[in-house]
């Protein structure tokens, strides 16, 4: 147990880490990625993020609530996917908890009535952790002389 307990860890500590992420919602039979500022409650299991009222992920999620986050930071080749359920919530304190530098590029004050919270339960994630790029590259160059696979870091599918 210890090893999931690991694994989820490590999926949280790269959403904190990261921060941004595509937001990808259904919209009929074809899909939809936006990059979003990610607030990650590990405790709650829940991923949050600010959105607006006149957007049109509201009605996406209404329609089909299961949505992927998409995390990279690709300097250090950091990579996490999660898989949930979205729900839409008009929670004014939540709202002022979340309220950063980001949020201010969008709406004027945290009192705006247009904003709405976005919560995402994570399900499923998968993760993977690279030592980065030039070690990385290394790594390949490596194999790809000595004939072997590279041991380009951790990957963990986690069911969260």
């Amino acid at each position: 147990m210890a090893d999931k307990d690991d694994d989820i860890g490590k999926v949280w500590d790269l959403i904190e880490r990261i921060g941004f992420c595509m937001l990808v919602t259904r919209i009929g039979s074809e899909l939809r990625a936006r990059p979003m500022s990610a607030y990650g409650e590990r405790i709650e299991n829940a991923v949050y993020f600010l959105t607006d009222v006149a957007g049109d992920k509201d009605e996406e999620v209404a329609l089909h609530a299961n949505v992927c986050l998409a995390f990279a930071e690709s300097r250090g080749q950091k990579y996490v996917s999660v898989s949930g359920i979205a729900e839409i919530q008009d929670d004014r304190e939540r709202i002022k908890e979340l309220w950063a530098t980001p949020a201010k590029a969008w709406w004027e004050s945290a009192d705006d009535p247009a904003i709405r919270v976005l919560k995402v339960t994570p399900s499923f994630a998968e993760y993977w952790d690279s030592p980065g790029s030039v070690i990385s590259y290394i790594k390949m160059a490596a194999a790809a002389v000595s004939g072997a696979r590279p041991d380009m870091g951790n990957n963990a599918k986690v069911e969260m």
